[in-house]
């Protein structure tokens, strides 16, 4: 009898670890939040050249679009897919993907991939964008601003600080501030439903309060918590 209890005893405990852990997800959309993490990772690698931690520790909502696409010649474009984490009472929300689409006019050529960081100082546009399915143009539906580099955020102007995103860019190791005006910011509903393997279009308020969904991916997993690391004070 006593044999039989604890065999059935570590057998529920083995479905329940199981059932605890975070499903399994591959594919594009894996590689796009693990590109994410390594985006964030390099944060805190030079601090004198990185996004200030006030910048962070504030932010109401964070998008990372690792390489971003801009080809150019004469007609220039980006195009880039990555996600968009936001800041509930109860910690950071899944990732919802997005993807950011914009275009310039100039002479120009050639193509770069540059890593492109938002970071939402109020919750006006995010609520815009997760609920509504059209696209979200910076600048115009949000005052955005190129934000404050390491020390510089102690000279941010009233512009930056009143702007409601603050942009970021790194190439080559390096942040900046960025200038990203008129590109569209859009949920990426096909992606979505991939990651998170629903049968149906799973809404970005249901992803972000953890409902009508089977569970979060370990990357996904993995990036909330570093998120958490990262805006905690130390």
């Amino acid at each position: 009898m006593k044999t039989r209890t604890l065999v059935l005893l570590s057998m529920t405990l083995a479905l329940w670890i199981f059932s605890a852990q975070p499903v399994k997800a591959q594919g594009r959309e894996t590689q796009t939040v693990e590109s994410a993490m390594e985006v964030l990772q390099d944060i805190t690698a030079i601090p004198e050249k990185g996004i200030p931690s006030s910048v962070l520790r504030n932010a109401e909502a964070v998008v990372v679009v690792p390489d971003l696409i801009k080809l150019g010649f004469l007609i220039g474009g980006r195009h880039g897919r990555g996600v968009l984490l936001v800041r509930e009472p109860s910690g950071w929300s899944n990732p919802v993907f997005v993807t950011l689409t914009g275009g310039s006019i100039g002479w120009q050529a050639g193509a770069q991939a540059t890593d492109v960081i938002l970071i939402f100082q109020t919750r006006k546009g995010v609520n815009n964008i997760l609920q509504g399915r059209n696209k979200f143009t910076l600048g115009a539906d949000a005052a955005i601003a190129a934000g404050p580099v390491g020390r510089q955020a102690e000279a941010a102007t009233d512009l930056q600080l009143k702007s409601e995103i603050l942009s970021y860019s790194r190439s080559r190791g390096l942040f900046a501030g960025a200038a990203i005006e008129g590109s569209a910011l859009r949920i990426d509903w096909k992606a979505n439903s991939t990651y998170y393997r629903t049968a149906v279009e799973v809404s970005p308020g249901d992803i972000v309060t953890n409902r009508n969904i089977p569970g979060i991916p370990a990357s996904g997993f993995n990036l909330k918590m570093l998120l958490a690391k990262l805006t905690t004070p130390q």
